[in-house]
Parts: structure tokens; sequence; C-alpha cells
């Protein structure tokens, strides 16, 4: 006796669909968003840096740097509107890149919920230990920058005919507290940006110890180069060197 399957009977086929996770949000794609809107707001910190040193070229050239910031793409744009461009894709960069840091840190602590009964001691620097507090600080920072030089709010002048005036009135001795928070705000800084620059040297390939000890010294030359020479402009001010 010879039994032969029916081909004629229904077949049951079983599909499976699995979620599949946008690239972006995978660990690697945060990690690309950190890394894209990082190198956009050093870029924009550097050329913001350089216009802030014209300070020293005089109170026409500063003014006359100021006033052309507000009329870049005339007449093919209204005037300011290359600024509100500028600002809006700033804006959208510190957010990603806040919110890419912060999904990050949140599945790093997921992946290990429980505690090592004795903590290995690891070392690590400063500014990876308080990036959190410092990215508050420089977030307040800037806000305030923003309506002390910006928007006029809280600067004794306040005058958008005047950057110039504004600055040094801005930084005046008698408003040392300002300069002392700038500077807190700006070493905060520092320390964000060699850790930043440091792991993008890493992840370039400097991973030997002799890469990573040039890896080190790079990103504090740049660090250091960067903060002193924003730091430049209130000490000028502060000490009678702009007035």
């Amino acid at each position: 006796m010879h039994w032969t399957p029916d081909r004629s009977a229904p077949s049951v086929v079983r599909v499976v669909i699995t979620k599949t996770r946008s690239p972006i949000r995978s660990n690697v794609g945060l990690k690309a968003v950190m890394a894209v809107t990082g190198i956009i707001l050093v870029l924009f910190l550097i050329a913001h840096m350089l216009g802030n040193l014209k300070i020293f070229t005089g109170e026409t050239s500063f003014d006359h740097y100021a006033h052309w910031l507000r009329d870049i793409g005339t007449p093919l744009l209204p005037t300011t509107w290359f600024l509100w461009i500028q600002r809006t894709v700033l804006t959208v960069a510190v957010l990603g890149h806040i919110g890419a840091a912060t999904l990050l840190a949140m599945r790093s602590r997921a992946a290990r919920p429980v505690r090592y009964a004795h903590r290995r001691k690891i070392h690590v620097n400063y500014a990876a230990r308080t990036m959190r507090w410092g990215g508050v600080i420089i977030l307040l920072f800037v806000i305030y920058h923003i309506l002390d030089l910006t928007t006029g709010h809280l600067n004794p002048q306040g005058d958008p005919a005047n950057p110039y005036g504004n600055v040094v009135a801005g930084f005046a001795p008698e408003r040392w507290y300002v300069t002392l928070f700038y500077t807190l705000a700006l070493v905060t800084l520092g320390f964000h940006l060699r850790h930043g620059a440091f792991s993008a040297f890493r992840s370039l390939g400097q991973q030997t110890p002799r890469g990573e000890r040039r890896a080190k010294i790079a990103a504090l030359v740049f660090a250091v180069a960067l903060v002193g020479g924003y730091l430049l402009v209130p000490f000028a001010v502060i000490t009678g060197l702009v007035s």
C-alpha cells in the first residue's frame, strides 16, 4: 500500500513580519547624527570666533562686518533672512546633537541595568563625566548671549545700529560677573570640544598608543585655541584694550 500526499490540500504558509528599526535610530545612525551635527556646530564656532576678532580692527570695521552679516544673500534673500536660516540650521543641529547623545546614553545605561558589586575603576576624563551638566551650562550661556548681544534685551546699550558699542557695554568692567559667566561657559565648552575632537580622531583610526597620544594633543590644542580666541574679546574689553 502506497500513500500519496494530497497536493490539492490547502497549505498553511506562516509569514513572519519583523519590524526593522530605521537606520538613523540605530546606534551607528545616532553616532553619525552626533558627528554631522557636531561638525556643523564646530564650523560655526570657528567662523563666529574669527568674526568676533574683527573687533580688534576698530569700531568702523567691526560694525561694517556686523551689518554685512544681515545683508548676506541680498537681493536674492530679504535682509536678515540668511541669519534666520543659519539660526534655524544651528537650532536643528543642537537639538539633534543633544537628542542623539541622550538616546545613546539611555541605551548604554539600559544595556547594563545591574551595577557590579565591586565596580572596577575606569579612567574617564573630566569632559566625559560632565557632558550632561556642561551641556546645561552651555545652553544657558547661549540663551543669555542671544538676549544680550543679538536681541539686546539684556544689554545695557542694546543698540542694533552699534554692535561695537553693545560688545563694549556688555563686557564693561562693572559687569565682571558677565565676563565670569562667559569664561565659565567657554571653559566648559572647551572640555566638551576636547572630548568630542578626541573621540573623532579615535574614530578615524587613531587607536594605537602613539595615535591616541597625538589625538589627545591635537584635541587639546584645538580646544584651547578656540576658547582662547573667544576669551580675547571680553578680557580685552574688561582691561580697557578695547573701549
